[in-house]
Parts: C-alpha cells; structure tokens; sequence
C-alpha cells in the first residue's frame, strides 16, 4: 500500500477489507503516532466505515504514564493478539487511570477487521499481523494543547515526559518509516 497523506477513509476501509486477513481471520489495522495527534479520531472514523469494527486503544493497555513498558506488549499480545490468531476471543483487562490499577475485563468476539490505535500500536512485533500501518502526525506544540485540554494544566509534565519517552521508542522501533499510511492529524 502506498503512502498517501489524503486518502478518504472510506477508500482505506475497502483496501483492508479487500486484504487478506493475517491475524486467523482477522485484518488487524493498527493506528500510530505521537500522543495528541488524532490517532483515535482517525481510528473511530476508520472503524465507522469497515461497519463498526471493534477498536482496542493502548492507552487501555498502559500501566498508567509508565505507558511504553514492554508490559504493554505482552499485554496485547496475550490478551488481544494470541487469542484472535488462534480464531477465539479475545479478553483484555482495562487499566484504570484514576484508581492507578488494571479493572475491568472486555471482551472482543474474532471480527473481520480489528482496529488497534495508539502510542506503540505499530510496534515491529506487531508487523507480521497487520494489514495496514497508519502513522498519524501534528505539530508537537498542538499536541501538547490537545493534551492539557484533554487532561488540564496539571498534566503538562506528564505529556512533556510522555512525548521523550515516545520519540525514543519510535527511533528505535523505526515506526514511522515502517508506515504504509500517513495521515494529517490537524485536519
């Protein structure tokens, strides 16, 4: 898949229904880039037009700010990847970012098309499993703006340290250069 900054979502959505599944049965699309640049606008719109395909966001799957830990991909592999590539379900548990502590169990049912968005969704492990690499980008001052309104003023440390930890992490797993998709997230 080429490259292509403007590609109407709805084209997309046809090209990995149109591809061959490579997790059991299941396209995974993965949607990656640095915090605060839209990965989870473009993935709920990504999910509407492959018919309201579930999404699994890492922001879930993060023991809280530590977020980029390899936990995280055990985690998904565990939880989300094995099982769906074995043709069950899969059953993720929901870190809790106010009670500091994993929660909640959910569920997701094998389904033709998986979307998995956020910081490390991309990651190299991830590769051979996916159908589709979505890298989305903004300016690093709008994402630290959408960061502090989503989360307050009191969070600015937080995103500051979040987005070195990230850059280290995407130079060494070369994300963005691994991407078939590239997306414009300030639009």
């Amino acid at each position: 898949m080429s490259p292509s900054p403007n590609e109407p979502v709805t084209d997309v959505a046809r090209r990995v229904s149109a591809s061959a599944p490579r997790l059991g049965d299941v396209r995974l699309v993965v949607v990656d880039g640095p915090a605060g640049s839209g990965k989870t606008t473009y993935a709920a719109a990504l999910c509407a037009a492959l018919g309201g395909a579930p999404v699994v966001h890492m922001d879930d799957l993060y023991e809280g700010w530590t977020g980029l830990e390899p936990g995280v991909w055990r985690r998904l592999e565990a939880q989300v990847l094995a099982p769906l590539r074995a043709g069950r379900a899969a059953r993720y548990q929901v870190y809790d970012w106010h009670a500091g502590r994993f929660a909640e169990w959910v569920d997701v049912a094998p389904p033709a098309a998986l979307v998995v968005e956020g910081v490390g969704s991309a990651a190299l492990p991830v590769d051979p499993y996916a159908v589709l690499r979505v890298w989305v980008e903004v300016p690093y001052e709008l994402r630290i703006e959408r960061g502090l309104v989503r989360g307050g003023q009191a969070m600015h440390d937080n995103w500051v340290r979040f987005a070195e930890v990230e850059q280290t992490h995407f130079r060494s797993d070369g994300t963005r250069g691994r991407a078939d998709l590239f997306v414009d997230g300030t639009r």
